[in-house]
């Protein structure tokens, strides 16, 4: 305790009850009267406050912000409540008033600097755990590499550094880079050398980043600056984006030099941000190379685009059983003849089942058919052939198909019908009259040997050849969704398409199909319509009786 001898002290009665054992409390306590002068300083008060002393105005001994908190204790009274804070150098401070009798004030003293310092991290740490949430949120909405790449450099100049650059791995001898500095982000692709930029060669490899403090800022080329980051680089951060097995990539942070260097902790946290957009950006780039394959792979299984071939239409039209997908088991194909006097052979089937596994087959069916052209004049022959590649296949399923050979001589297009299974072609006249074609045969790749029926028929101009799957007449709909579109429907809606190009013959098919089934279930469907083309109009009638066009 510090005293000054002579009078007794103002604060006397307050410490009467403590004694001696005050001035060894372990907190620094002041005992201040109401007009701010210092009464009593213990040893720890001493030691903190070195110019206390008793007759010491407080303002001069202690901070302002004490001084401050004894001037409104000492006009509230007993109605002073909580503490006042502030810094005292290096240290942050807690002091507690006691109010005494006679108007004087104890203050008690608590050093406060530890839970300020741990309050701060934890307030540091819960931001950075809210801003990786909201990285990986961001970095994974999007499986597109550039938009990823984008999000990535976007997040890290919000939260990292100033100016941030992401270098993706070389495609050829060129990198993919992208860059942003004051919101706006750039992207390039650039042949760059990594070894310009320490510790970018290592990290596009995978290694461990080098520490900041190694790299010299002013040793960056001028394309790893991005447009609109202004003033000298401070400091920079180099870390690999590790990815799915191999690095995804490598990110450049740069801060000012007006800004702190990055610390130990911030680089650390930078790998952290750095591991979860690689993992995004990896994802990205295997979803856009698996999609890549996909479409290059269900180009050959999706059905042409069908077109006029040697003066006779031909149209399709395909539905998947799946909404969600674009392939199933229903196919129709055409192969052009060599030139107008040779046979085209047109092609529709139905592999059993559906789906992706289905649709395998049929790409094999095709393929198969595709090699035997040479041999689409016998139609028996064929199917022998395609039924033994079938059989020593590994697949289990089984298939129909109709083959239809077309010839267009003068104003008749002759059509070679086999059916192997398959749902009989039907033919409108046009009169309307809707006939079945007298063609008949075997499943393909069940029985050792395939039987079938050739049926020739001829289609004056204007009439259609469909052909179909059990798909359209299997259809159920109606009113309660149980009823089958069925033959007759077919044949009925088809007497309404005489006369009809192909296109609209399937388009109308289609419709109707699709009218009854609503959002009923389905299976695949496809259907394909052979037309003979109306030519010319005939200048010496009025279009409207019959003989109206030329062949």
């Amino acid at each position: 305790m510090v005293r000054v001898e002579g009078s007794s002290p103002p604060g006397q009665e307050l410490l009467s009850s403590v004694g001696a054992a005050w001035t060894r409390a372990p907190y620094p306590s002041l005992v201040v009267d109401a007009t701010g002068t210092l009464v009593e300083v213990n040893a720890q008060a001493a030691r903190l406050f070195p110019a206390a002393g008793r007759g010491v105005p407080l303002a001069e001994a202690a901070p302002d912000w004490l001084a401050e908190g004894h001037r409104r204790a000492v006009k509230a009274g007993e109605a002073a409540s909580g503490p006042v804070r502030g810094r005292h150098g290096q240290r942050t401070l807690e002091a507690h008033a006691t109010p005494g009798a006679g108007g004087e004030v104890v203050w008690w003293l608590v050093d406060d600097t530890h839970r300020e310092l741990a309050e701060a991290a934890l307030k540091e740490e819960q931001e950075r755990t809210g801003f990786l949430a909201e990285a990986s949120n961001r970095l994974l909405a999007s499986l597109n590499t550039e938009r990823c790449m984008e999000v990535a450099v976007e997040l890290a100049t919000q939260y990292l550094a100033d100016a941030a650059v992401l270098v993706a791995p070389a495609t050829g001898r060129r990198h993919p880079l992208s860059l942003c500095a004051g919101g706006r982000v750039a992207h390039r692709t650039l042949r760059v050398d990594p070894a310009e930029v320490p510790g970018l060669k290592e990290a596009l490899q995978g290694f461990p980043p080098v520490p900041s403090r190694w790299i010299d800022p002013s040793a960056l080329p001028e394309w790893a600056l991005p447009d609109g980051f202004t003033g000298p680089v401070g400091s920079v951060v180099v870390t690999p984006l590790p990815g799915h097995g191999v690095p995804a990539g490598a990110l450049i942070l740069l801060r000012r030099s007006d800004n702190a260097a990055f610390d130990a902790s911030e680089e650390i946290f930078a790998r952290v941000f750095a591991a979860r957009a690689g993992a995004a950006l990896s994802a990205a780039r295997l979803y856009m190379e698996q999609s890549s394959i996909t479409a290059t792979l269900m180009e050959d299984l999706l059905p042409p685009l069908l077109r006029r071939v040697h003066g006779v239409e031909f149209a399709g039209s395909y539905r998947a059983a799946q909404d969600t997908e674009r392939v199933g088991g229903d196919f129709y194909d055409v192969h052009p003849g060599a030139g107008p006097g040779e046979q085209s052979l047109a092609v529709l089937g139905d592999v059993c089942g559906k789906g992706l596994e289905a649709a395998v087959l049929t790409g094999k069916i095709r393929s198969t058919l595709q090699a035997l052209l040479p041999l689409a004049g016998d139609h028996q022959h064929l199917l022998r052939l395609l039924n033994g590649t079938l059989l020593n296949s590994r697949h289990t399923r089984f298939a129909t198909l109709v083959l239809a050979s077309v010839l267009r001589r003068e104003n008749t297009t002759h059509l070679w019908l086999t059916s192997a299974g398959h749902p009989l072609p039907l033919i409108v006249r046009q009169d309307g009259t809707v006939e079945e074609a007298p063609t008949s045969g075997t499943l393909i790749g069940v029985l050792p040997d395939v039987k079938s029926v050739t049926a020739e028929v001829d289609l004056r101009p204007g009439e259609t050849c469909l052909l179909y799957t059990d798909g359209v007449t299997e259809a159920r709909g109606g009113p309660l969704g149980d009823v089958m579109f069925g033959d007759e429907r077919l044949k009925d809606a088809l007497a309404e398409c005489a006369g009809m190009p192909a296109e609209a013959v399937v388009e109308r098919i289609h419709m109707l199909v699709a009218e009854w089934i609503g959002d009923n279930r389905h299976d695949d469907i496809a259907v394909m319509a052979i037309t003979a083309p109306r030519t010319t109009h005939l200048t010496a009638v009025d279009g409207h009786t019959a003989g109206r066009y030329t062949a």
